[in-house]
Order: structure tokens, then sequence, then C-alpha cells
């Protein structure tokens, strides 16, 4: 059952951290590229999965399974994102990773897309569709479909860092940048929760994807400086990923860039 409430809101870059040693300021010792030293980066195809989901909400867990299973199935192509929202916390269990800010932006795309109110579990794809997040069919074709488009911009990431709990990193755009944005996120790999309360009562639910921290800024340049804070939510050693978007002013997403982390600072 589609839960629904109204509300009056890859460019895959070909780099991969392997492993991290940290100081007071220690960058990442390796980075593989895709592409020759020297050779310009192109364009390619990207699929961005936004699933707008929540721990109190009985028809999400299947939506976060599929989730996991289209990142695992497509790594290098699809970005996955779990945004968890707050408007099913009224109903006795309090999701943890959930954000007032997250039900914000799951409005501001159904606004877009002509959806009256947020409803769980919906997935957005590349800011352009929108549709039952638990829906397999819709979802493999949706990654077949916007897995053929290349995007009008790559990214390229290069000095990422952590210094006191704060991500940096220095990013390089090709494409155009007029009216576009910068958004960084920041997305802990996986959690386990007993739930206690709530539609999912006594039973034990996997999360993954789980965006803990974003912000964005406006592209005036193709190349510039990004960073992110580590929320006290993350532990040590738990696997992250930094992802950097390019979206128009239509909130359509343009190219996309990210790499694995692990956090050893704590």
């Amino acid at each position: 059952m589609i839960k629904k409430v109204t509300i009056a809101i890859l460019v895959f870059s070909g780099f991969f951290i392997t492993a991290f040693s940290f100081g007071n300021r220690n960058l990442v010792p390796k980075m593989m590229s895709a592409q020759p030293d020297g050779m310009k980066e192109e364009a390619t195809s990207f699929v961005v999965l936004e699933l707008f989901t929540s721990q109190g909400c009985s028809s999400c867990p299947a939506a976060d399974v599929l989730l996991e299973k289209m990142k695992q199935k497509y790594p290098e192509n699809v970005y996955a994102l779990s945004y968890h929202v707050d408007y099913w916390n009224y109903i006795g269990w309090e999701d943890p990773y959930s954000k007032p800010e997250h039900t914000t932006k799951q409005g501001r795309y159904n606004k877009k897309l002509g959806y009256r109110g947020n409803y769980t579990p919906e997935v957005v794809v590349n800011g352009k569709n929108h549709f039952v997040g638990s829906d397999s069919r819709k979802m493999q074709h949706a990654v077949a479909t916007y897995g053929q488009d290349e995007g009008v911009n790559s990214i390229q990431l290069s000095d990422i860092g952590i210094t006191d709990k704060k991500i940096d990193f220095r990013y390089s755009v090709t494409g155009g940048v007029a009216n576009k944005k910068v958004r960084t996120v920041l997305v802990l790999d996986k959690r386990v929760t007993d739930v206690k309360r709530g539609e999912n009562r006594n039973r034990t639910v996997t999360n993954s994807n789980i965006v803990v921290s974003e912000n964005q800024c406006n592209l005036e340049k193709d190349e510039g400086t990004g960073a992110i804070a580590i929320p006290d939510i993350v532990e040590k050693d738990e696997r992250l990923y930094l992802m950097v978007l390019i979206s128009n002013a239509k909130d359509e997403i343009t190219g996309a860039a990210k790499v694995a982390l692990q956090n050893s600072t704590i």
C-alpha cells in the first residue's frame, strides 16, 4: 500500500577511493581514473535515483531493498540516495534519519512534476520523473531508459580529504554552467534498525544509501572547491559515499560524480 500525505515541496567520473591514511590533513593516496592522463573527460550516462522513504511506512522496506539491488547491479551508472521524510513520525516511531528538509525537497519535486502532495515510497529519476519506489518493472525501465542518455555535464573530482569531521574536495566541470547548481551529498552506506513501534514494529529494517548531509550552491565557474560536514550520526569506520551532482533551474540533474569513503577520523 502506498502511503500518501498532502503537504501545502553520473556522470560517473571514474574515481573510486581504495584506501585512506589520515593525520592532521591527509588526502587520498590513490585514485583510479577511467580516463588516461591528459584526455578530456566526456559526459557519460548516469541514473540518479532519489528515494523518499521512512521507517514508519510499512510499504517502504521493499523499495529500500529494490534501490540497493539497482545500485549493486549497476554500480557505476546508478546513484542511489534515500531521503528519509518526517511526516510518518507521528504514528509512533521517529525515524532517526528523517529530516523536514527531505520532506520539503520531495514536495518541491512533486509540485514541479504535477503531483499534488507527497507519498512513500516515491523515487524521482534524474529530477525528471517519479513513480512508486517498490515498482520493480518501472525501476528497471527507468534505469534502462535514462541509462542511455548522455549527461550535459561531466565532473572530475580531486584533492579529496577529511579534517575535523569535514570532507573537502576540488571539482572541475565540462559543459555549460549557466544557471546551474552544485549539490554535495553525503550518503551512509547501510544501517540496521530494530523498529519498536509504528507500522514496522517488531521488524528489523535494513536501510541503505541514507542521505545524512547535503548542501548546494550556485555553479558560477567550471572549477572550484566544495566541502561537507560529517554529522555526528556517522560512526567510525562506516562506509560513506560522497556524491556531487549538477542540476539546472528545473531541478533536473545534468551531471554526477561519486567516490566511496571510509570514515576513520572519529
